[in-house]
């Protein structure tokens, strides 16, 4: 293939690619030495998106010293990947990020280990107790909506990540975190808008600890975040009780030699459960508002919908089942803003992915950003905020993992049902009373870190 130029879908010159020469598919040929990473760090979300629109579902991306990245689009691919060979592809290597703050707990672990802790806590979101959780949830929410006013602006970003912090703090640990929610969601910015994982980044290799760096501010995350933790472990080391949470189960836990779990051991699962228990449903909130902000039809529909099963009163677990719309729109929000925007593995052993070869060692990159918006599965309005798409009596087709917002396989997602459940009560609970509209020219822009956070906030007027 020569190196002439095509223009693709961004509408600027690409260069093409030469054959690789360790077969793996065509991909852009970047800079030399740093290859497509000064490109990819600049923009993670549209690079991502524009590797699939003009290089296709198989794409090869080299990175700082020709390091090669496969990047895979097609829902069989990561079908196969996540649930066919879930053995054969490791995470270890993607979770340094996290680990920097998590700690060895569930997000972060692998092979045997992994699949150890996840039968411990488990019971822990079995369906009946998921479903014992929906009070907690609503009470809070409704004791949140008793401080707004109408006309008032709220950044509904920081609302939320405050309001899912109490509720997974109450649920999960039966902790009152009333009084320090604003401080720990400070804490847990502070610690996920570090970046760590962007080479290029100057605020990284900037290790000055004030609190006027984003260094200093990390640090103090940190401190933070383990002072809370640990105290909740004392405190509950002091007056044991089994509550049936999953710290209790953690505090109860023997190893093969009856020996119990550590503090350290325990902090890293409950800053796990803390972070990854707050964060998606928060996101997955912020974005919904501000879709239905945006389509003044579906908030309507919405609105609509939860007077007549609802008529004013707070949502009950019974009342999911009868809220079709809600969930539909859940659904299309987690389509367009999915709670993790990429996923990552590296081969244990050479095999096949749709035919093509991938050597052992190889890293693997899925987006849930870029399948959940390709036009040749969702059609040419796939970056439209469409609920009806997900009706179940008029479902739109599409392959199975072209839609893997919580991921899939042994890995999927262990608090997924208390997402689920979580994310369609909050948003019943408070729509029946605000639709949070938008302020003109206040800037939204998706920025992506583990997850896909407003980048300002999101300010919006009650209404």
């Amino acid at each position: 293939m020569s190196t002439s130029t095509v223009t693709g879908q961004s509408g600027l010159p690409t260069p093409l690619a030469t054959g690789s020469p360790d077969g793996l598919p065509p991909g852009p040929r970047g800079m030399p030495l740093l290859g497509s990473t000064p490109a990819f760090s600049r923009d993670q979300l549209r690079f991502v998106t524009r590797m699939q629109r003009e290089y296709g579902d198989y794409v090869t991306v080299r990175m700082v010293g020709g390091f090669p990245v496969l990047m895979l689009f097609a829902p069989s691919a990561i079908r196969n990947v996540l649930t066919e060979q879930p053995r054969n592809f490791t995470s270890r290597e993607f979770n340094y990020v996290l680990k920097s703050f998590l700690g060895d707990g569930l997000l972060t672990i692998d092979g045997d280990f992994h699949r150890q802790q996840r039968r411990l806590v488990q019971p822990a979101f079995h369906k009946k107790r998921v479903e014992g959780y929906a009070t907690v949830m609503t009470s809070h929410t409704t004791d949140l909506l008793a401080t707004w006013r109408r006309g008032e602006r709220v950044d509904i970003a920081a609302a939320m990540q405050q309001l899912t912090l109490r509720i997974v703090a109450k649920a999960l640990f039966d902790v009152d975190l009333n009084a320090h929610s604003q401080a720990l969601g400070n804490a847990f910015n502070a610690v996920i808008r570090f970046p760590q994982g962007r080479i290029l980044s100057w605020k990284r290799w900037l290790r000055i600890d004030s609190p006027l760096t984003p260094y200093g501010q990390y640090m103090r995350g940190q401190h933070v975040l383990n002072q809370t933790v640990y105290d909740i472990i004392a405190s509950r080391r002091a007056q044991p009780q089994d509550t049936g949470d999953i710290l209790s189960m953690l505090l109860a836990t023997r190893d093969e030699d009856e020996v119990v779990l550590t503090d350290q051991q325990i902090r890293d699962e409950v800053m796990t459960f803390f972070a990854a228990g707050h964060e998606t449903t928060a996101n997955t909130l912020t974005w919904t508002f501000h879709l239905l902000g945006t389509h003044p039809a579906a908030a309507r529909r919405l609105r609509a919908e939860l007077v007549s099963v609802l008529g004013g009163r707070t949502p009950t677990l019974e009342d999911l089942p009868n809220l079709p719309y809600t969930d539909m729109v859940v659904k299309e929000s987690m389509r367009l803003f999915p709670p993790a925007w990429a996923i990552g593995r590296r081969a244990v052993e050479a095999c096949e992915i749709d035919g093509h070869h991938v050597p052992a060692g190889q890293v693997v990159m899925m987006s849930q950003w870029v399948t959940h918006r390709m036009p040749s599965i969702w059609g040419p309005d796939a970056g439209e905020f469409l609920p009806e798409r997900f009706d179940p009596e008029h479902p739109y087709p599409v392959p199975p993992f072209a839609y893997f917002p919580f991921g899939g396989g042994p890995r999927m997602c262990i608090g997924m049902p208390f997402a689920q459940m979580e994310v369609r009560l909050l948003l019943a609970t408070i729509a029946q009373h605000f639709l949070p509209q938008p302020i003109p020219g206040f800037p939204v822009v998706p920025e992506p870190h583990i997850t896909v956070r407003p980048k300002y906030g999101l300010r919006m007027l009650l209404a």
